[in-house]
């Protein structure tokens, strides 16, 4: 048997009639129909009904055996909805007093009606789908739901109004601009506006951003000491860069003539290497400091504070040299100990932790002993 399934999801039909749903047979479909037409007959889930009673006529004609419905759901049009279509297509398919298969052909007037054809399919198999639309409004209501669907959907909100946004105000902030006498400085700020705000689009920014204000908010609220050693760590890097540029314009002052790339860049190093030494060390102390009271710390996440300082010897002493500022003894002298005090830490480490995870062993086994 073919079930032929009219859904009116809105529920049309039970708001604006008083027929009560779900709407079983051909001559209760059909006086449905002018009911509805009656009461207001631009509703297109009329045309739904009368294709329904069209096609079981069809059918019936050729000795088929088929049978025609109406089921809604309600006027909210969510999953709830949905869920009394399914509910109501239940209890169609319980009245049906046929031992034979039962097939579902689903007749919409558009593409809302047509989200509920998981719902049916779940409970019956569907040969079909027939959209019913007016002729002279083609396909009219299934772009409406199409533009409706985008603009209810955060992430297309925020690629396609923003930047369009962005170009209306465009003519608006030119005549403020004008009247400000100051033209260019608007139209350069509203377009590196649209600029950043596509390339962080494209780029993904907007849900990294997300996710590090998340992470912020969860150290902050877990007590973790990895973000203040962030922040401070943040402040020493700027205090670092302003460190280098006072340095180099000091070089530039006592230098006669042009200063070379490998001299800027020596200067620029010398300034703020220190800086930049202090916040990593700050950083791998908060990491640190985190692990252990996690208790997930080893003894090679100790490396870290020492490896940091070994490499801000050997720069410091290499721009250091550049700038004449140290001779060749001393640069010998500082790249020999930052590389011992790497290895060393290196070494210490991995014997304390081998150490201590063999006496761990040890002490496991006799427990297990005893």
């Amino acid at each position: 048997m073919l079930l032929v399934l009219c859904v009116d999801l809105d529920d049309d039909l039970g708001r604006k009639t008083e027929f009560t749903t779900p709407v079983i047979g051909r001559d209760a479909v059909e006086e449905a129909a002018v009911a509805l037409a009656t009461a207001d007959p631009e509703d297109s889930d009329v045309n739904v009904a009368f294709q329904g009673v069209h096609i079981y006529d069809d059918l019936a004609a050729r000795d088929e055996s088929v049978e025609v419905a109406i089921v809604t759901g309600n006027e909210d049009g969510d999953v709830d909805a949905n869920r009394e279509v399914g509910d109501e297509v239940d209890t169609v398919l319980a009245s049906l007093s046929t031992a034979e298969d039962v097939t579902a052909l689903v007749v919409t007037d558009g593409a809302q009606d047509e989200s509920v054809i998981p719902v049916v399919r779940s409970r019956v198999p569907i040969d079909g789908v027939r959209r019913v639309v007016v002729r002279q409004a083609q396909n009219l209501e299934s772009m409406y739901y199409t533009f409706k669907q985008v603009l209810d959907d955060p992430e297309t909100r925020g690629t396609v109004l923003i930047p369009l946004g962005i170009l209306l105000l465009i003519y608006p902030l030119a005549l403020a601009g004008t009247i400000l006498e100051m033209p260019a400085v608007v139209l350069g700020m509203t377009s590196t506006l649209l600029g950043l705000y596509l390339i962080s689009r494209g780029l993904g920014l907007g849900e990294r951003l997300d996710d590090a204000v998340e992470w912020a908010r969860r150290s902050l609220y877990a007590g973790r000491t990895t973000l203040l050693a962030y922040v401070v760590a943040a402040a020493l890097l700027v205090l670092g860069g302003v460190s280098g540029a006072a340095e180099l314009e000091r070089v530039q002052a006592e230098t006669a003539g042009d200063v070379g790339v490998p001299v800027m860049l020596s200067a620029l190093l010398y300034g703020s290497v220190q800086w930049f030494a202090a916040a990593g060390v700050t950083t791998s102390l908060g990491q640190i400091t985190d692990e252990y009271i996690a208790g997930r710390l080893e003894w090679r996440y100790l490396n870290a504070p020492f490896y940091v300082v070994s490499i801000a010897i050997v720069l410091y002493a290499v721009s250091a040299y550049f700038l004449d500022i140290v001779g060749l003894p001393v640069l010998a002298t500082a790249l020999t100990a930052g590389t011992l005090l790497g290895i060393v830490s290196t070494l210490a480490f991995a014997v304390a932790e081998s150490r201590f995870s063999d006496e761990e062993s040890e002490e496991t086994r006799r427990t297990e002993s005893a």
